[in-house]
C-alpha cells in the first residue's frame, strides 16, 4: 500500500482523473479561463513582489542609515544618511561646515504628555557644555539613545525637578 493511499483519483470506469484534466484543459480554452489565468497570475506576481519587498529590506537597517541630524550652528534639523568612512560631526546643508550631529527625539510635552511628533534636540555633550541637556520646547531631560515615551510611563524630569544622581565629574 502506497504512503498516499488516502489519495484517491479513481473512478468506477478507472478515467476520473484523465476526465477531470480534460475538463480542466477546457475552461483554460474558454474566456472565462483565460480571464480566471491572468487574474491568477497577477495575484501570484502581487504576492511575490509584496514578498520580496518585505524580507529584503531590513528596517533596522533603514533605521540606522539615515538619522535625524542638528546643525549646532543654526539649530535647524536635517536628515542624513551615514556613509562608509563618515566622520562626525558631518557636514550641515545649513551652514556648510561640519556642524551636524546626531539629534535625539524628545516625545514629550510641557505638561507630562506623549507627543507624535518629536522635538529634535542637539545634546550638551556635542557642544562641550556641562551637565544635562533638556528639550527646549518641554524642558524635560533629554539622554543619548533618548527612549520614546510610552503611555502610564512617568515622563523625565524638568530641569527644576532633576536632581543629579552623583555630582558631574
Amino acid at each position: 500500500m502506497s504512503a498516499f493511499a488516502f489519495v484517491q483519483f479513481r473512478s468506477p470506469d478507472g478515467q476520473g482523473v484523465a476526465k477531470m484534466f480534460e475538463k480542466l484543459n477546457r475552461f483554460w480554452q474558454t474566456i472565462g479561463g483565460k480571464i480566471a489565468a491572468v487574474v491568477i497570475i497577477a495575484a501570484g506576481v502581487a504576492l511575490m513582489g509584496y514578498n520580496v519587498r518585505n524580507f529584503t529590506r531590513s528596517e533596522g537597517a533603514a533605521l540606522s542609515g539615515e538619522r535625524p541630524y542638528i546643525c549646532a550652528e543654526t539649530g535647524k534639523t536635517f536628515a542624513y544618511k551615514i556613509k562608509m568612512g563618515d566622520t562626525f560631526p558631518v557636514e550641515s546643508p545649513h551652514s556648510g561646515k561640519r556642524t551636524g550631529y546626531h539629534a535625539e527625539a524628545c516625545y514629550w510635552t510641557k505638561d507630562g504628555k506623549i507627543k507624535p511628533e518629536p522635538t529634535y534636540v542637539l545634546l550638551n555633550k556635542y557642544l562641550n557644555k556641562p551637565g544635562p541637556t533638556f528639550c527646549p520646547d518641554c524642558g524635560r531631560l533629554v539622554v543619548p539613545q533618548n527612549p520614546p515615551g510610552i503611555p502610564g510611563d512617568k515622563p523625565p524630569p524638568t530641569q527644576a525637578e532633576y536632581k543629579p544622581e552623583r555630582p558631574e565629574l
